[in-house]
């Protein structure tokens, strides 16, 4: 079978699919603390939020449709960069911090709260319920050619009902009014909610889920590349959408919090704050549930199309193998704890995040410049530069010399500094490449 298009019935299958494979644990934590801290001028940061963790998810998704995959795009710069820049994103939004991140966040809200006080303070309810929570991930991505009926059909609209239990009561009884900003929400509310976009990984993870969306569809008989990108669009808009309501009714839960529970040290412990003082000790147990089925999903979705790209690069392990490898590796990693795994994610991702903006952004106009590497490399290389020192700043480890030299760059003082560079970079290679491309059809010629 060969269709030139689905119906409506599955597109909107495979953005359910998409919305929830998105939709995990950094969604649900940093839109309530972004409300909270942004407090008055939450509206404002919350703009800058849904470009980075929804606009930019939205075009990396039709990146992937129009190039292939990740790799293919990097390849552009070089194949050694292509590899290494591939592999590391795979494993930083896999099994090092992404998918160890969804199973301690399920734990400390979905589980933790309810807790004896002898057992919230020891090690084995935590190592109990990460290899149950993998157990569960391992077996539904070992079958990944029904995770739109799985996961679109049964898993997310649970989770958006349950979820829409909690935000219908905020709206419905306001817990509060929200406060004065704090910390950078005061001057830079926008460009603060734009860095923190970066946390959800949702644009990394858009060129990671990519394999999923685009096997679902050739899955459903679409073959020909123009109608795939089409659906993919589609099914990007449908997340996108679902996405952006949910951040914004989670950031106004978090700016109307404080007045009620006062202010909480992050987005869960404000969410389930909220829940309990909506809906009493059942909040707890209604909040545990969305947060378990959020991370779960996402889980699934990360172990799948992990382990699709490392079996690629190395058929000799089978996709099953890889799916039990990263499980089992994952519900190690999750038994260190929440607030480990995100100190140590924070930096690195400060770091990757441009150059994955970058090379989305350039391959969605390769055909402008002609595919030349040279723009791709020049592009980079400042980028690349720029943010290493970004994601050393985030990490404490501030090199004075290096601020004070890189401080006269246009947005660099609210950590995206490298926007500015990238482009000129890019600017400057598009030359290289029309001077470059005359001399050799000059050579041409003369031959």
């Amino acid at each position: 079978m060969n269709n030139s298009t689905l119906s409506f019935k599955h597109i909107f299958s495979i953005g359910l699919m998409l919305f929830a494979l998105f939709f995990g644990a950094g969604n649900m934590i940093f839109p309530p603390f972004l409300g909270q801290d942004a407090g008055t001028e939450v509206w404002v940061a919350i703009i800058g939020f849904l470009i980075t963790g929804v606009g930019l998810p939205l075009i990396a998704i039709i990146a992937i449709a129009k190039n292939g995959d990740v790799q293919t795009m990097a390849n552009r710069v070089h194949p050694v960069y292509g590899i290494i820049f591939t592999v590391v994103m795979y494993l930083v939004i896999g099994p090092l911090f992404a998918i160890p991140r969804t199973a301690t966040v399920s734990f400390e809200i979905g589980v933790f709260p309810f807790l004896s006080e002898t057992a919230s303070s020891a090690f084995w309810p935590l190592l109990i319920f990460s290899i149950v929570f993998f157990i569960i991930t391992c077996l539904l991505a070992l079958n990944p050619t029904k995770l739109v009926d799985v996961i679109g059909n049964i898993l997310t609209p649970i989770l958006l009902i349950v979820l829409g239990i909690i935000v219908v009561k905020a709206f419905i009884t306001p817990m509060g009014s929200p406060q004065a900003p704090v910390g950078a929400y005061q001057d830079g509310p926008f460009f603060k909610g734009f860095i923190e976009g970066y946390l959800t990984m949702d644009t990394i993870a858009a060129l990671v889920f990519g394999i999923i969306v685009i096997g679902s569809i050739q899955g459903l008989g679409v073959k020909n590349k123009h109608s795939i990108m089409k659906i993919c669009i589609y099914a990007g808009i449908i997340a996108a959408v679902g996405l952006a309501v949910v951040y914004v009714a989670l950031a106004y839960i978090g700016s109307t919090a404080p007045e009620a529970i006062g202010a909480q040290a992050n987005g869960g412990a404000i969410l389930s704050g909220a829940a309990q003082f909506l809906f009493g000790s059942a909040g707890g147990y209604i909040l545990g549930f969305a947060i378990i089925f959020a991370c779960l999903t996402t889980s699934v979705g990360l172990i799948s199309s992990c382990a699709s790209y490392f079996n690629k690069i190395m058929p000799s392990i089978s996709y099953k193998k890889f799916v039990i490898i990263f499980s089992v590796f994952s519900a190690a990693i999750a038994n260190i704890g929440l607030t480990q795994l995100i100190n140590f994610s924070v930096p690195v991702l400060t770091f990757i995040y441009p150059l994955a903006i970058v090379l989305i952004v350039l391959s969605l106009m390769n055909n402008v410049f002609k595919g030349a590497s040279i723009v791709y490399i020049c592009a980079l290389i400042p980028t690349g530069l720029i943010s290493v020192v970004d994601g050393l700043n985030t990490a404490g480890i501030k090199i004075e010399a290096l601020n004070n030299g890189l401080s006269f760059l246009p947005l660099f003082n609210v950590g995206i500094g490298w926007i500015v560079p990238a482009i000129i970079g890019a600017i400057i290679g598009y030359i290289i490449s029309i001077i470059t491309g005359s001399k050799e059809e000059l050579v041409t010629e003369k031959k």
